[in-house]
């Protein structure tokens, strides 16, 4: 198994080479601005750092979402054009999943929170039991809204601590643990999530109310 595993849902842009047990390498830049710019130079280096080409990869992982539509695409696209060209499966994680994940590995027990800043003073937030499985979200809800939430990772929870009391890294997503993850549910049979972006919301773009076709005379 040799999997590349990258990550837009977030201001984070992350990539990371798996080899099935461990990661080789990974690259994390945080820039909410820039997805579409920094992706592929950032797979580029964590492909060299990790001393992989890209012909030897047997699959892609993607971080679906939830997170706002113009970041969240950049990796979407990315995913399914490499997929195709390389002619990999491609293979979608849950943003949230990854943080939970991750922040396990750093030593996080009991039951938790991930939340993520949805902007518009809202969180994507879901809830995981001791053992790390989400046990409910994704969802994207105003953090008043929400029950107290003490324990609690990621820039959402870091962003609104009277909701989340004891708010805690890791901020942002990490493409290696995204990628640990999927290798951990691949080698136990477990089917990962399609690539299809979970963006929970409409999009900002709206067709103006009242618009009126104009045709020709």
């Amino acid at each position: 198994m040799l999997l590349l595993a990258f990550d837009t849902a977030t201001p984070a842009v992350t990539a990371a080479v798996h080899d099935g047990t461990a990661v080789l390498a990974q690259t994390h830049q945080v820039d909410a601005r820039r997805h579409g710019e920094l992706l592929l130079p950032a797979i580029g280096r964590a492909l060299a750092e990790a001393g992989v080409d890209k012909h030897e990869l047997t699959g892609l992982v993607v971080g679906v979402g939830p997170g706002p539509y113009t970041g969240l695409r950049v990796g979407l696209v990315t995913a399914a054009a490499l997929g195709h060209a390389l002619g990999l499966p491609v293979y979608g994680v849950c943003t949230l999943d990854a943080i939970a994940h991750q922040a396990r590995a750093e030593g996080l027990t009991g039951p938790f929170t991930v939340a993520t800043d949805a902007r518009r003073k809202e969180v994507y937030w879901a809830s995981y039991d001791a053992d790390g499985t989400r046990a409910e979200g994704p969802s994207v809800d105003r953090p008043a809204e929400l029950t107290a939430r003490p324990v609690a990772v990621g820039a959402g929870a870091l962003l609104y601590r009277e909701v989340f009391t004891d708010a805690r890294a890791p901020e942002h997503v990490s493409a290696g643990a995204m990628a640990d993850f999927a290798a951990t549910e691949l080698a136990a049979g477990r089917e990962l999530l399609p690539p299809l972006p979970l963006y929970l919301r409409r999009p900002d773009a709206q067709v103006p109310a009242g618009y009126k076709a104009v045709l020709p005379a």
